[in-house]
């Protein structure tokens, strides 16, 4: 049967679901990052929480919707069969995304009906098993499907002027797309190539037209395209499937597809044309959704654990204590002794494991001046940093004021510090830094879980042998270490984590091999807490320009891309590239006009601080911004960036992105 009895008030829907209160049961951060519409629910198909984004598809309030059926989502005549879905789902849970071959349909609070594409997750929580929901309007491209097969059935019924008009009509929408429209013949020859294609894959049109479509298949998938290209010829619809493929610049995108053929007046397939869509943001933040996940599941594990074993740690704490109480002539035995001894540190590792779980209990926050507290903790790090180890630090002139326990910000840095130490074993550099920022709403949103307003910024950064992304993946998880056995618990970083998250703050590293490691973490000012009203006010942003053109520089597109939109929202005019080589092809015909070039500091092939110095072989004019995730003072020592070069650290704010090229400008 269909569950469709529907509350009309929050104490009704709260004494017909259980007796629970409905709560959040995932990061609702990391919920609100996703672009689709998210949505959990029990295996009864009890709505337990959704994002903003659901609302707004669905005209509901978030208020509405909880401890609701699912089904109030679903159109009335597909009700019943959406429940033996769920039905069916409960006894065979995997992650599956269901597209349009299922002809699935939503339904808003209005009554209005649309196309939809869903993914579906199971998640084990506290409550059992849920059923996490990502919800796509396909809205869009049905749209575009239906006038794509309008315009194959005009050109095989209408007159020549007809066919014109629409073939007219027809192309400005394709080509103003942003999704991927690519024409191609029954051989896989690609035919049309739409300005979306050049965005998603970066090839221009006169580069890929007459091509095989094959170029853009990775090379473990090499019967994918011969594969839909059979089912076209028997006049099959190959409808929103997940794939990879291959852009220019030799990186992965994650799309999704819909193929349809393409018949002539008589009716004969000829070709066919498909709509790519790049998911790879939405992929990337559903892992970090993921990865939160994971957090949530191994700080609750460590929660448990250091619980019991502080049970444990009690009773041979307390028989120690008896024993010596007991045997005066063994009180002062070595044994008991290292007993105690051994105990002590148990507990002392029960500690790091609560700070990573986010529970411990008898913290004393106080305002500090972290300018202040560095200078203290320095003279505990340069005997344990050694002779070969430099330490140099920049302090903020504006006072970064923050609250928390002292202890647990020593923590911090000596954690932080003591992983560079063993990370330079050659001798290095250690840069400790300090800043005040103003985060907007726009950085916050590129970088959950922060959330936009005046933060205090440490920066500790290293020289050393750095970490691949393997590494950087699990830095957080407790018990995991790089050091050999017997050198290292594990909980150093996962301790830091902890203690961050705790205070509502954030840390970010980067780092790759050979290139050292930079870690950022970010607090919440506390400026406010002070008695006299703080001196700083939030950052503004420059005047707009006018006639300026970048030339953006960045090997990671998602990257590349945000940084173009905020410029060109400034009035700056944007030249991409996405790596080196291809801005030196784009600058040596002497057409291109440029005024600033901004560019990331590590690349493939040639790094920026290379681009620059060869650019100004052919154009001294060009001024140069650099962008790197690792502080300045530490490029400098390395031969990585120039003295008349303005170094942009990321991450960084709009502000501070428009004030770069305002300050090489001017």
């Amino acid at each position: 049967m269909v569950r469709q009895e529907f509350y009309s008030n929050p104490e009704e829907r709260k004494s017909q679901s259980r007796q629970r209160p409905i709560e959040p049961v995932l990061s609702q951060i990391f919920f609100e990052a996703v672009p689709d519409a998210m949505v959990a629910v029990d295996r009864e198909g009890v709505i337990l929480q959704v994002n903003s984004q659901t609302e707004r598809m669905f005209g509901y309030k978030q208020k509405e919707l909880l401890g609701q059926p699912v089904e109030m989502l679903v159109p009335a005549a597909r009700r019943e069969r959406h429940s033996q879905h769920r039905e069916h789902y409960r006894e065979k849970p995997a992650v599956r995304r269901m597209g349009a071959e299922l002809e699935l349909r939503g339904r808003r609070k209005d009554g209005t009906e649309f196309p939809v594409e869903i993914s579906l997750s199971p998640v084990p929580s506290d409550q059992g098993l849920l059923v996490l929901s990502a919800i796509r309007d396909v809205t869009d491209r049905k749209r575009m499907e239906e006038q794509l097969k309008k315009a194959h059935e005009l050109l095989a019924a209408s007159k020549d002027r007809e066919i014109a008009d629409y073939r007219n009509r027809l192309a400005l929408i394709v080509d103003s797309s942003q999704d991927a429209i690519i024409g191609k013949d029954l051989d896989g020859t690609i035919t049309h190539w739409n300005k979306g294609a050049e965005h998603i894959y970066g090839y221009a049109a006169e580069e890929v037209v007459g091509k095989p479509i094959s170029l853009l298949a990775p090379k473990d998938r090499p019967d994918e395209i011969t594969g839909i290209l059979r089912k076209i010829r028997r006049g099959e619809l190959v409808e929103s499937f997940e794939t990879v493929r291959i852009r220019k610049d030799g990186k992965l995108v994650q799309v999704s597809v819909s193929v349809s053929p393409i018949r002539d007046a008589q009716g004969e397939i000829v070709g066919a044309s498909a709509i790519a869509r790049d998911v790879t943001g939405q992929r990337q933040t559903e892992e970090m959704l993921r990865q939160a996940q994971k957090m949530e599941a191994i700080g609750r594990l460590a929660g448990g654990v250091a619980h019991d074993f502080n049970n444990v740690l009690g009773i041979i704490t307390s028989s120690c204590e008896l024993l010596r109480g007991q045997d005066e002539a063994h009180s002062n035995s070595p044994y008991v002794a290292n007993i105690r001894e051994a105990a002590n540190r148990g507990a002392a590792l029960t500690r790091q494991l609560l700070a990573f779980t986010r529970k411990q209990s008898g913290l004393r926050p106080v305002v500090l001046d972290l300018n202040e507290c560095l200078k203290s903790i320095i003279k505990l790090l340069r005997p344990l940093m050694g002779d070969d180890v430099g330490i140099t630090v920049r302090l903020s002139p504006e006072p970064p004021i923050l609250e928390m326990d002292p202890a647990q910000l020593d923590q911090i840095v000596m954690n932080i510090a003591v992983n560079a130490r063993d990370a330079m074993p050659n001798g290095g550099t250690l840069l400790l830094e300090t800043a005040v920022k103003e985060l907007d709403a726009d950085f916050a949103e590129r970088h959950p879980p922060l959330k936009p307003g005046r933060h205090v910024q440490l920066t500790i950064g290293d020289t050393g042998t750095g970490m691949d992304a393997e590494t950087l993946a699990r830095i957080f998880e407790p018990f995991f270490s790089t050091k050999e056995v017997g050198k290292g618990t594990g909980l150093g970083m996962s301790t830091v984590y902890g203690i961050v998250t705790q205070v509502d703050g954030h840390i970010w590293i980067y780092s790759e091999p050979g290139r050292g490691t930079s870690v950022k973490v970010y607090l919440p000012s506390a400026e406010h807490r002070l008695e006299s009203p703080s001196r700083y006010a939030a950052e503004d942003l420059p005047p707009k320009v006018k006639g300026k053109t970048v030339l953006l520089v960045e090997d990671d597109p998602l990257m590349r891309s945000s940084i173009k939109a905020m410029l060109q929202q400034h009035g700056y005019a944007v030249v991409e590239a996405p790596d080196g080589k291809s801005a030196l092809d784009l600058m040596t015909d002497g057409s291109l006009r440029v005024e600033v070039l901004l560019s990331d500091v590590m690349m493939p092939g040639l790094t920026g601080p290379e681009l620059a110095l060869r650019l100004r072989e052919i154009r001294p004019e060009v001024k140069v911004v650099l962008m790197s995730g690792y502080p300045g003072e530490i490029l400098a020592k390395e031969g990585q960036a120039g003295s008349d070069d303005q170094l942009l650290e990321k991450p960084f704010t709009k502000v501070a992105l428009l004030k770069a090229l305002q300050a090489v400008l001017s």
